[in-house]
């Protein structure tokens, strides 16, 4: 992955291992046009999930996603948050992403921390998980929190008419049809099973960055993952920067990404994407 030095001594296009908050003190002040954060949700799963056929459920049991308490998660979110606000320029604007176990401690943190809710976005699975115990509604939704630094912030990015045009010639709604990540783009190892149990498809990352981004803006991630946000970025023609923990997601990612020849001009984006939401929709 050929690195870039940007005017703050910071390298582009990068993944940084290491601990989110440690690294993000590290940033400069008001040095980032976009940060996509895909954090822990602390789903506080107790026992193993089983479908009718009494084969295991491939649920999200990481280390990473559990917490002692929800005072331990809140801090955790108020630490990372407070980092993410600071190094955010005027100008930019950030997305969190959640579900229910977590979006609602996670927005109450950001409003007390002086951040603006511009929208809350619906992420509808068009292929949700079955509540296989048949006890609740299947969850079919995640919610995206897309927020200003603060309320004074009027010049924040936002390209209208791009996802106007998208939409069809009618304005998108923050309702986002879009099917979870399978097949081909997600990831696994030579077992067969997922080699990260929470990647996001990588049409809800194109509708991120590329409405609340412009070519050549910087977009960071502090959950990097195994780099949806890094390889969206690049082929729309946007800085990355990542931050990720765990080095086999490193691994993962830098392979992603180092693949990726082909780049993407709005007019194609919309092109293929209009094809994909008509084959979605059929």
């Amino acid at each position: 992955m050929k690195l870039e030095k940007n005017p703050m001594d910071f390298s582009y296009d990068t993944i940084i291992r290491g601990d989110c908050i440690e690294e993000l003190k590290k940033f400069p002040d008001n040095s980032i046009d976009l940060i996509f954060a895909d954090p822990p949700y602390n789903m506080q799963l107790e026992n193993n999930l089983y479908r009718p056929n009494n084969t295991k459920v491939d649920g999200v049991d990481d280390e990473w996603d559990k917490f002692a308490s929800f005072e331990e998660y809140d801090n955790f979110c108020t630490s990372w948050l407070s980092e993410c606000k600071r190094i955010l320029k005027d100008t930019g604007t950030i997305w969190v992403i959640g579900s229910y176990h977590n979006i609602f401690r996670v927005g109450n943190i950001m409003l007390n921390l002086g951040f603006w809710i511009l929208n809350d976005v619906t992420w509808y699975k068009t292929n949700p998980m079955p509540n296989f115990m048949g006890t609740r509604f299947t969850n079919a939704t995640e919610t995206l929190l897309w927020c200003s630094g603060n309320k004074k912030n009027k010049k924040y990015t936002f390209n209208h008419k791009l996802m106007k045009k998208y939409n069809g010639n009618k304005q998108m709604t923050s309702v986002w049809r879009i099917g979870l990540c399978i097949g081909k783009e997600r990831l696994k190892g030579e077992d067969g099973k997922k080699s990260h149990s929470t990647q996001k498809p990588e049409e809800l990352l194109k509708r991120v960055i590329l409405s609340t981004t412009k070519q050549g803006d910087i977009v960071l991630d502090p959950f990097f993952g195994t780099g949806t946000t890094g390889a969206v970025a690049k082929k729309l023609k946007r800085r990355f920067i990542g931050i990720e923990k765990e080095e086999k997601y490193i691994t993962l990612a830098h392979n992603r990404i180092d693949k990726i020849d082909q780049f993407y001009e709005e007019a194609d984006w919309i092109e293929e994407s209009a094809s994909l939401k008509s084959q979605n929709e059929q």
